[in-house]
């Protein structure tokens, strides 16, 4: 039963890219009317964008004080009030420094109880310069200004970095920050309605716009700020655009595969996937538009993509919340919505359930006993039979199918907490560990982790040996709080459960105990043809070597996969490592010690 719960659901999950289980998207909100007005971003504008370039460009390899100070005079020579703010971050031995530069447009027709951001960081994802995406916005700062339309405050922020800078502003806006490490806002405005990132680190005209959607621990924005940007780039403008790195998307079930895929290992990690990814824990909606590609189009056809799209934001009169916060996109104008996927997520946490409901049931169940064959001219002991009727039925049963054991409950909860609290020491061990010792850390972590099932049978046998229900019980928590967990994830993240869940998966048939106790000096041919297999299976999908394995698949360092891990730990609150190692790693060592060789002794 199991087997099919499994193959149905990675079976279900490989037909979503077809368009049965796809919808078209839409627009909820009605008030964004995207692409109905009329931009005028051009012109002119182009010398002014061109002028910004070359100060930018001046500005390269100078010193963050430089910068800082040449970019405050750009914004107040646009007749904008502008403030900095300094911050310092310690992760992975790494020190994450900088000053943010930020001005604020104060809306003629507003209150300032509500604004929109325009972010550029001095740096993009890998590491460029943003020349065009921070001229950019310096432009449109200027541009912006000259309008008297804006209902709500507009707020230019550029950053030094595309994580830190961004995280580190957004949490002091909303007082969550960390001083003195963070240093506190001098000017506000009201609360932030949505954020719009640009990166164009491109020296030539462009050929589509790549939308960045992803936030941290896999939240997502309004999926009608994604459908909005989407209809005036594709729309109004006649830009292409691609999503998860699809640069040329020939809407085939293959490359939707694909794109669905992408997004959900993406969403599945958690990490920050650019400046946008701050904003979303704070439920502001935020996307990242990325110039890609060599093409025809310029930066005043992207400048003119972000005036639509503010435009759109100034109509709204309420926070986005109509459309969905739980989707997977195909492409840039197909999705499945939560109702559809989510019920593979839940049928990897019911798996667990399902084989945790069968242990507690086996627990409860006396020793079958067994009768000796009766010698020549003895008769065969009779059963104690019991007679049982319902529903106008009658039935004959032995009365020892009716009789429940007590469970001894103590020392099982004790074993399977005590294994879920020892995730802390990898949880700290690789958090806090410097970036050059992080390969080595985990090798000899997964050094250890080969032996740690045994060593622990072992000191099990030693000193709490177990009974036959005790081994029941233990592996029956197990797998109940991994269901739970995975059950609880799914509502929040869907694609880091249905990961883990899917590699968990063997911890259902490794390292279950027999329904009954192995008689004493029982002899099986392939036990230890078993037992290898099984090692093989349950080492093989060990958080270390799952680690290990992606990280040469993706052709990605150990030391940056943990270094970016322990950045958004510090930084960013990402809990994607408690995940695996205080929930999938603890299930793991239950199986492990069941497997071991070290074989645990039933106590009588």
């Amino acid at each position: 039963m199991q087997s099919q719960i499994m193959l149905s659901d990675v079976t279900s999950s490989f037909h979503r890219p077809d368009f049965e289980w796809q919808r078209y998207t839409y627009i909820s909100e009605n008030a964004l009317l995207p692409g109905q007005v009329h931009t005028y971003f051009g012109g002119s504008e182009q010398n002014i964008f061109n002028a910004y370039k070359q100060e930018v460009r001046a500005l390269a390899g100078k010193s963050q004080n430089d910068i800082s100070q040449k970019l405050g005079e750009i914004f107040k020579s646009s007749g904008l009030k502008v403030a900095r703010q300094r911050y310092e971050y310690q992760a992975a031995g790494n020190t994450y420094g900088g000053e943010n530069v930020y001005a604020i447009l104060h809306a003629p027709r507003g209150d300032a109880t509500e604004a929109i951001v325009l972010v550029a960081a001095w740096r993009n994802m890998d590491e460029e310069l943003n020349q065009s995406g921070v001229a950019l916005v310096l432009t449109l700062a200027r541009y912006f200004k000259r309008w008297s339309l804006w209902s709500k405050d507009i707020i230019f922020l550029i950053t030094p970095d595309s994580e830190a800078g961004p995280q580190a502003w957004v949490d002091a806006y909303h007082d969550a920050h960390s001083p003195p490490s963070v240093a506190s806002l001098p000017l506000k405005s009201g609360a932030l309605q949505g954020a719009i990132v640009v990166d164009n680190a491109l020296d030539h005209r462009f050929e589509s716009l790549h939308i960045t959607y992803d936030g941290i621990n896999g939240q997502l924005p309004n999926l009608d700020l994604f459908n909005t940007a989407v209809s005036i780039a594709s729309g109004q403008m006649g830009i292409g655009v691609s999503l998860q790195r699809m640069w040329k998307h020939g809407d085939t079930y293959r490359e939707r595969l694909r794109t669905m895929l992408r997004g959900m290992v993406s969403q599945g990690l958690g990490h920050a996937s650019g400046p946008h990814s701050s904003f979303i824990p704070y439920h502001v909606d935020a996307i990242t538009l990325q110039a890609v590609g060599d093409g025809w189009q310029d930066e005043m056809a992207m400048g003119r993509c972000v005036e639509s799209l503010f435009r759109s934001l100034n109509n709204l009169l309420e926070h986005l919340h109509q459309s969905f916060f739980f989707y997977l996109l195909m492409q840039a104008n197909r999705f499945v919505s939560i109702g559809t996927y989510l019920p593979s997520a839940m049928l990897v946490a019911v798996n667990f359930t399902i084989m945790a409901i069968a242990l507690w049931l086996q627990s409860g169940r006396p020793p079958k006993t067994k009768i000796a064959s009766p010698q020549r001219g003895e008769k065969t002991p009779a059963l104690e039979m019991v007679m049982i009727k319902q529903d106008g039925m009658t039935a004959v049963i032995p009365k020892q199918e009716l009789t429940t054991l007590e469970r001894h409950l103590f020392v099982p909860v004790v074993v399977v907490l005590g294994l879920h609290f020892l995730g802390v020491v990898p949880l700290s061990i690789f958090n806090n560990t410097n970036q050059t010792n992080l390969s080595q850390a985990l090798f000899v972590f997964n050094l250890f982790n080969f032996a740690l099932p045994d060593l622990l049978a072992l000191l099990i046998s030693s000193y709490a040996p177990l009974t036959h229900q005790q081994r029941l019980l233990t592996k029956c928590f197990s797998l109940v709080l991994l269901g739970m967990f995975l059950a609880t994830l799914a509502t929040l993240n869907f694609s880091l459960a249905f990961l883990i869940g899917l590699l968990a998966s063997p911890l259902s048939f490794l390292g279950v105990p027999p329904s009954e106790p192995p008689k004493v000096g029982a002899s099986r041919p392939w036990t230890i043809a078993t037992w290898i297999l099984s090692n093989i299976v349950l080492q093989a999908f060990a958080p270390g070597v799952v680690l290990f394995a992606a990280c040469t698949y993706s052709g990605v360092s150990v030391e940056e996969v943990l270094a970016q891990a322990a950045f958004g730990w510090t930084v960013s609150g990402l809990w994607t490592q408690v995940i695996v190692w205080c929930v999938w790693w603890p299930a793991w060592l239950v199986g492990g010690i069941f497997v071991s060789p070290l074989r645990l002794r039933d106590r009588t």
